[in-house]
C-alpha cells in the first residue's frame, strides 16, 4: 500500500515534545461527534507546558474549528489532508482563519476522478475551501451536512460545475472499501492524483505531494521544532504519511496494517481515550517518566506487529 516503512524512518524520537498534530475522526471522536473530557484535559494540559497542537483532518477547516475552538487551540488547522492549512481565528465570530496553504487539484484531474469513482460505483462529491458541493438529488445531503457542520452546495451537474481546480474530489461507497480499489485508483491517477482512504467508505483524490505529512514538515518548520520532537496520531490511510514522518507516530489499534506499521506506538482504543493517553505519558509525564514510555511503548508496538 506505501512505501513507507518504521525502517524507512529518518527522525529517532526527541524528548520533550514540542508540537502535536492530531487527526479527528477515529482518533479524537467518535461517530458521537464529541470530544471527551479526558482527551481535552490532556491536549490542554500540553498547552499549558508550550506545546504547538494542531488539528490535522480530512475535513474542511469551518468543519474542525468548533474542536479547536472547544481545546483552546492557536496553531494552523491542517485541512483536506493538508491541501489547504488555515490560521486560527482570532475571533470567535463565524469566520474561519486567513488561508496560509491551499494546493487544489487540476480541475481536469478532478473531474476524470469523478467519472471513474461512479464507474466502479462510488458517489463522488467535491471539496472547495469552504464548501462542499454534491449532487442535487443526494438523499443524503441532511447527513453529509450535519457531520460537517454547515450546509453542502446543490448542483444538478457536477462535472459541469467543475472548472477551476479544486480543494479535493472525495468518493463515497455504500461499504467499507477494499484496499483493491485503493491500489487501482493509485495505479491509475500515478503523477496526477495522491490518492487515499480516510474513512473506511472515503476514497479521496487530491493534488500530488498533498498529504499530512507534507503538512505536518510545514507545521513543524512554521514552529522551529525538529520532526523527532513532533507527535503524529491518527487511524486510517490518510494519516500514514504523517504518523511515518515524525518523531513520535501513533496509530489507532484499529488503524489498517500499513498504518499501524509505519507507527513507533499503537495507542489504546478511541473508547479508552488513546490519544489522551499517549500525550499523559509521553507529553505530560515527568522527563524521566517520559523517556521510559517512549522505550516501552516502542516496545509493545513491536510485540503487536509480531503477532498481527
Amino acid at each position: 500500500m506505501s512505501n513507507v516503512s518504521r525502517r524507512d524512518r529518518a527522525f529517532e524520537p526527541l524528548l520533550p515534545i514540542r508540537l502535536i498534530a492530531l487527526d479527528l475522526d477515529g482518533t479524537l471522536i467518535d461517530d458521537d461527534l464529541v470530544l471527551p473530557e479526558r482527551t481535552r484535559q490532556a491536549i490542554v494540559g500540553a498547552l499549558e507546558r508550550g506545546v504547538a497542537v494542531s488539528i490535522a483532518t480530512g475535513r474542511m477547516s469551518r468543519s474542525a474549528l468548533r474542536y479547536a475552538r472547544e481545546l483552546g487551540l492557536t496553531d494552523p488547522i491542517v485541512a483536506y489532508q493538508g491541501a489547504l492549512i488555515r490560521d486560527m481565528p482570532a475571533l470567535d465570530d463565524g469566520r474561519v482563519g486567513r488561508l496560509l496553504v491551499h494546493r487544489p487539484l487540476p480541475a481536469a484531474v478532478a473531474r476524470e476522478a469523478i467519472e471513474w469513482t461512479r464507474s466502479i460505483g462510488l458517489d463522488p462529491h467535491i471539496n472547495h475551501l469552504e464548501r462542499f458541493i454534491i449532487r442535487a438529488a443526494d438523499a443524503r445531503a441532511e447527513d453529509y451536512s450535519a457531520f460537517l457542520g454547515g450546509r453542502a452546495v446543490l448542483v444538478d451537474d457536477l462535472l459541469a460545475w467543475v472548472r477551476r481546480p479544486v480543494s479535493k474530489v472525495i468518493a463515497v461507497s455504500e461499504g467499507p472499501i477494499d484496499e483493491s480499489v485503493l491500489h487501482l485508483a493509485r495505479e491509475r491517477f500515478a503523477g496526477r492524483a495522491d490518492v487515499t482512504i480516510s474513512h473506511p467508505r472515503f476514497l479521496e483524490f487530491l493534488r500530488p505531494g498533498v498529504s499530512k505529512g507534507a503538512a505536518v514538515r510545514w507545521l513543524a518548520r512554521r514552529a522551529g521544532v525538529p520532526l523527532g520532537a513532533v507527535l503524529a496520531i491518527g487511524d486510517q490511510f490518510n494519516d500514514l504519511e504523517m504518523i511515518a514522518a515524525v518523531g513520535h507516530g501513533a496509530a489507532m489499534p484499529d488503524a489498517p496494517l500499513p498504518v499501524r506499521a509505519a507507527a513507533r506506538y499503537v495507542a489504546a482504543p478511541l473508547g479508552e481515550a488513546g490519544a489522551a493517553q499517549l500525550i499523559e505519558q509521553l507529553v505530560l509525564a515527568p522527563p524521566a517518566d517520559a523517556a521510559r514510555a517512549v522505550a516501552r511503548l516502542a516496545e509493545e508496538a513491536r510485540e503487536l506487529r509480531q503477532t498481527a
